[in-house]
């Protein structure tokens, strides 16, 4: 990158660090509009879960493209996966539902591989906890091919996540932090059926390796279940956020399973008069940088809430980009709420301890407005 470039990029590369971009500054400021609101599609009992929305988004990709393939362990067969997602595509794509073989090196690099070769590899992690394993051949083969030679590699892995299962601390971690650093890598997080669909659809269509996190919590409560319409929805674009809520008191700022902690949270604020934004990043990387600026801008306090341990975790990040290009506007520090740092405990009361309860990111969000 040369010297113009990174200036006009917002870094300095004299001082080699980030500097507010100048054009993001007029765009964003303290009169610009929050982003459009795009509400979650209505809540159904009838209608199709996380898990099956997940199922159709891969069956919508291997109907529209006879390039794309499953690759992991148990995917295929009889078995259709741990969760059993893929079972119902077994009949119609038992041919492209490849089991592999106990190795995730094997499994990203097979991916690696084919997506060189003019395919559209979906590689799956049973856990992505188990990504360590294949660490190099994500951050130093996958991510780093269109650096080093111009070479794309469209490959997308499927990373079941997250806590709140009482699964341990092999099957609970957040990984996305091991990744969001990693240049070349794009990272995708759906936390609700529709969006779990549409950023399939934008995934697999990725001329670079995306990472699809889908937390288990989700993929069967029914709290979150929606109609779906029978034809693949319009994709949702990698790195736009969507502003779930709107309100001038707080911005609420998540992704994933705590998107629908946040809004819960501000439904309880909304009863005492206190209206908050919740924003759902839906993509980590690339991150909506503007609305992220545009949310802490407009409501001037802000609250990051993830899942993920406090102690190097992605809301520290996103705490850093606020207070150094949106520090003016601010009425309080922007405060971040996450799990303990410690292993994820097996134990259900332990991990209840662990996670960030409802009750103190409430807490934490009235504190806040009340600062």
């Amino acid at each position: 990158m040369v010297a113009s470039d990174a200036n006009a990029a917002g870094f300095d590369s004299e001082l080699h660090v980030s500097v507010p971009n100048a054009i993001v500054t007029r765009l964003v400021d303290t009169a610009t509009a929050l982003p459009p609101l795009e509400p979650n599609a209505p809540r159904d009992a009838k209608g199709s879960t996380f898990l099956d929305a997940v199922m159709l988004g891969v069956g919508d990709a291997l109907r529209a493209d006879p390039r794309v393939f499953v690759y992991g362990e148990d995917v295929g067969g009889s078995y259709g996966n741990a969760f059993l997602l893929l079972k119902p595509l077994l009949a119609e794509f038992g041919d492209r539902l490849l089991n592999s073989p106990i190795g995730e090196s094997a499994v990203l690099g097979v991916c690696v591989g084919a997506a060189l070769a003019g395919q559209r590899p979906i590689g799956e992690m049973q856990f992505n906890d188990f990504v360590a394993t294949g660490f190099n051949q994500l951050v130093n083969n996958a991510a780093k091919l269109r650096y080093r030679f111009g070479i794309g590699v469209p490959m997308v892995v499927r990373m079941p996540w997250g806590g709140l299962r009482h699964a341990g601390p092999y099957h609970s971690q957040n990984t996305e932090p091991w990744f969001y650093r990693t240049a070349g890598l794009k990272i995708v997080v759906p936390s609700t059926p529709h969006e779990a669909r549409a950023l399939m659809a934008s995934a697999v269509a990725d001329p670079d390796p995306v990472l699809y996190y889908e937390h288990i919590a989700l993929y069967r409560d029914p709290r979150i279940k929606q109609l779906l319409i029978d034809s693949p929805p319009a994709p949702t674009p990698i790195g736009r956020a969507a502003l779930r809520r709107t309100g001038d008191d707080l911005a609420i700022i998540s992704y994933g399973a705590f998107v629908h902690v946040g809004m819960r949270v501000a439904d309880k604020l909304a009863a005492d008069g206190i209206e908050a934004s919740v924003l759902d990043l839906r993509s980590l990387a690339p991150l909506d940088r503007a609305a992220l600026l545009a949310a802490a801008r407009r409501c001037h306090k802000v609250l990051v809430i993830h899942e993920d341990s406090r102690t190097g975790g992605i809301g520290e990040s996103l705490a850093a980009i606020i207070q150094e290009e949106a520090f003016e506007t601010l009425d309080a520090p922007v405060r971040i709420v996450g799990a303990l740092d410690t292993p994820v405990p097996y134990s259900p009361a332990l991990e209840e301890f662990y996670l960030a309860s409802e009750a103190q990111i409430e807490r934490a969000a009235r504190l806040l407005v009340d600062y």
